[in-house]
C-alpha cells in the first residue's frame, strides 16, 4: 500500500511567486489530477497572485484560482515539509537554493508581468502558460515520474 511518504512532491520556485510558480503549480495539480502535491514559494513573494496569472488559468484551462495566494519559501525548509523530490526553479534570479535538497530543475520562462503593453502582456502569460503547460507534460511522462504516478488510485493516500 502506498503511504502519503511515497507521494511525488514538486515545489515550484520563482522570485515573487505570483505569476510562474503559481501557474505551475495549478497546472501540475490539474494535469496530474491530484496525485502529486504541488507546493508554489518565491524567495520574495508579492503580496498577491497576478491577476493575469489567475485569468490565464481560468479562462484557458479551466483551473479555479481561489485558493493560490504568494508563499515564502522560508515556509519550506526544515521538517514540516520534507520536500525529497523535485524542485523547480523558473526564472528565478533571487533563490539560490531549493529547500529540502531534492533533485532540481530550472526551467526559464520570461516574467510575464515585466511585458509593458497590455495586449503582450496577456500574451505574455497565455505563452508562458503553455510553456509551462508543455514541460510538464513532458515531464510527467518521464518514466521515473510515471512509475511515481502509476501507483494504483486505490492504493494513494489521501
Amino acid at each position: 500500500m502506498t503511504t502519503s511518504a511515497d507521494r511525488l512532491r514538486v515545489l515550484f520556485l520563482c522570485t515573487g511567486n505570483s505569476a510562474r510558480s503559481q501557474t505551475a503549480e495549478a497546472l501540475l495539480r490539474h494535469l496530474s489530477k491530484g496525485a502529486i502535491d504541488v507546493f508554489s514559494a518565491g524567495s520574495a513573494p508579492q503580496p498577491a497572485v497576478h491577476p493575469l496569472a489567475k485569468e490565464t488559468l481560468e479562462y484557458r484551462y479551466g483551473i479555479e484560482t481561489d485558493a493560490l495566494y504568494p508563499k515564502s519559501m522560508n515556509s519550506f525548509i526544515g521538517e514540516a515539509l520534507r520536500l525529497r523530490d523535485y524542485g523547480v526553479r523558473s526564472g528565478s534570479r533571487g533563490v539560490s537554493r531549493v529547500p529540502g535538497d531534492p533533485e532540481r530543475i530550472h526551467w526559464s520562462f520570461e516574467d510575464p508581468a515585466a511585458v509593458e503593453d497590455e495586449g503582450a502582456r496577456r500574451r505574455a502569460f497565455a505563452r508562458v502558460a503553455n510553456g509551462i503547460a508543455g514541460r510538464l507534460r513532458v515531464w510527467m511522462a518521464l518514466p521515473a515520474v510515471q512509475r511515481r504516478l502509476n501507483v494504483p488510485a486505490s492504493s494513494r493516500a489521501t
